[in-house]
C-alpha cells in the first residue's frame, strides 16, 4: 500500500483535481492521502475537504499556520504514513490508469530490492513528455550555470538537467523530478527525510544524492505516466523563487562540496550571476526580469548573514 503526501500552497482547483484522480483511479493502491497546507490563503483545502467525502480513501489535513517550506512539510506529512511506499505528489500533477500499479509491481519484484526511489514519465497538457530527470550537481556545473556558460556552445552537456535524452526508456538515473517521487518509507526514515534547510528547491536532489550514498538507485520509469502542468504555484512570486533557487544552490554546495568548490560556487553566485542575468535581461528588453533579479539578490545578501551566524553551512 502506498501513502501520498502533498504538499499544498495555494494551489486552487488543483488540489482536488489531483484528489479526484487518485480517487478514480488507485483508491485501492491508497491507505491514506496526507496534504500538508502551507498557511494557503486561499480556499484550494476547504474545497478539497468538502469533496472527501464521496473519495474512498481517508483524506488527512495538516494546516501549518505558517509557511515551513517543502521539505519540512513533506516530513510533516511522512511522519503519519505506516505505509511500505511513500509517494510525494505535487498538486499541479493528476495520476493516470497505470501511474501507481505499473510503480508498485516494480518495485515489489525480487531483482528491484536495491531500487530506492522511482519516477515515471510526466506529461503535460499537449502530450510531451517532459524531460525531468537530472545528474547530481558538481562545482563545474553550478559555476557554469552561475555564470551563463552553460548556454554557450559546446557547453550545454554541463546542465545538470538530462535534456539531451528523450527519457523513452526505462534507466537508471541520479534524479527523479520531486513532482512525483515514489520511495521506501523505510528508506526515507533511515534517511531522515528531506533536509529542512532547503526551504524549496533541491531538497529532493539532495535525498536522492542520500540515497545514492546508502547504496540504493533511483529508476526513472519509462512505462508509467502521470501528468504535471510544470511550476505548480512559483509564478506567482517570481523574485522570491529565484532567491530560494538561489539559497538551495548555496546550502547544496557547502553541504556537499569541498570548502573551495563551495566557496567557489559562492562566488559565482553573489558576484557573477546578478551581472549575467542582468546583462540578459536587458538584452531582451525585459525589465520585469531585470527588477526580479535584484529583489532577489537584496533577499539573499539579507539572508546570507543569519545563515553564516547560525553555522548551517556544515
Amino acid at each position: 500500500m502506498i501513502s501520498i503526501v502533498i504538499v499544498n500552497w495555494n494551489s486552487g482547483n488543483q488540489l482536488t483535481d489531483v484528489l479526484s484522480s487518485v480517487d478514480h483511479y488507485h483508491s485501492g493502491w491508497v491507505e491514506s492521502v496526507i496534504v500538508v497546507d502551507n498557511a494557503s490563503m486561499d480556499d484550494s483545502v476547504s474545497l478539497a475537504e468538502s469533496k472527501a467525502s464521496g473519495w474512498h480513501f481517508p483524506l488527512q489535513v495538516i494546516r501549518n499556520l505558517e509557511n515551513k517550506g517543502f521539505g519540512a512539510a513533506c516530513n510533516q506529512g511522512a511522519a503519519l504514513a505506516k505505509t511500505e511506499f511513500l509517494l510525494f505528489l505535487n498538486p499541479d500533477a493528476r495520476l493516470f490508469a497505470d501511474s501507481l500499479e505499473t510503480v508498485v509491481e516494480f518495485m515489489r519484484r525480487r531483482e528491484n530490492a536495491d531500487v530506492g526511489v522511482v519516477g515515471l514519465q510526466l506529461v503535460d497538457a499537449q502530450g510531451h513528455i517532459s524531460r525531468s530527470c537530472s545528474r547530481f550537481p558538481y562545482v563545474g556545473a553550478f559555476i557554469a550555470h552561475a555564470t551563463g556558460i552553460n548556454r554557450l556552445p559546446g557547453f550545454s552537456k554541463m546542465d545538470l538537467h538530462m535534456s539531451d535524452w528523450p527519457h523513452d526508456k526505462t534507466r537508471v538515473v541520479d534524479h527523479v523530478i520531486g513532482a512525483f517521487y515514489l520511495i521506501r518509507r523505510t528508506l526515507f526514515e533511515s534517511l531522515h527525510g528531506f533536509d529542512e534547510h532547503f526551504f524549496v528547491y533541491l531538497e529532493d536532489l539532495d535525498l536522492s544524492l542520500r540515497v545514492h550514498q546508502a547504496g540504493y538507485k533511483s529508476v526513472f520509469l519509462a512505462e508509467a505516466q502521470a501528468f504535471h502542468a510544470g511550476g505548480g504555484t512559483s509564478h506567482q512570486v517570481k523574485a522570491r523563487r529565484l532567491f530560494y533557487f538561489l539559497r538551495s544552490r548555496l546550502v547544496y554546495a557547502f553541504k556537499h562540496f569541498s570548502w573551495l568548490g563551495a566557496l567557489g560556487v559562492l562566488l559565482a553566485t553573489l558576484l557573477v550571476e546578478p551581472l549575467s542575468r542582468s546583462a540578459l535581461a536587458l538584452l531582451r528588453r525585459s525589465w520585469p526580469n531585470f527588477k526580479e533579479t535584484w529583489a532577489a539578490y537584496g533577499l539573499l545578501w539579507r539572508w546570507l548573514p543569519q545563515w553564516i551566524f547560525k553555522g548551517t553551512t556544515r
